[in-house]
């Protein structure tokens, strides 16, 4: 899928930010505002379909982006790998206690 230039080049933005020094921290997760979010892609206003194609080229550079509504999270996709699975027993365990 081709992405508008312009959502890629802040996506490239976002993940350069993830490995700057500011806030305190050398590098990591970081949250930025919806006025500079609107500011960085040149926008009055957000629509779903500005965050959407953002959010799908950020993924592409390894990063997820999260929509707190107020602001943005941005974070390493990797983050997410040692996450704890929810497997099929606890599932269909929690779909037979609900039905009881």
């Amino acid at each position: 899928m081709m992405y508008d230039k312009q959502y890629l080049q802040v996506a490239e933005t976002l993940a350069a930010f993830y490995n700057q020094d500011f806030g305190g921290k050398e590098k990591g997760r970081y949250r930025i505002s919806v006025k500079l979010m609107r500011t960085l892609l040149g926008r009055r206003r957000l629509y779903e379909g500005d965050i959407t194609a953002l959010a799908r080229a950020l993924l592409e550079q390894g990063f997820v982006l999260v929509d707190m509504e107020t602001f943005f999270v941005v974070m390493s996709a990797n983050s997410f790998v040692n996450y704890r699975r929810v497997g099929d027993a606890a599932v269909h365990q929690t779909i037979e206690s609900k039905a009881d």
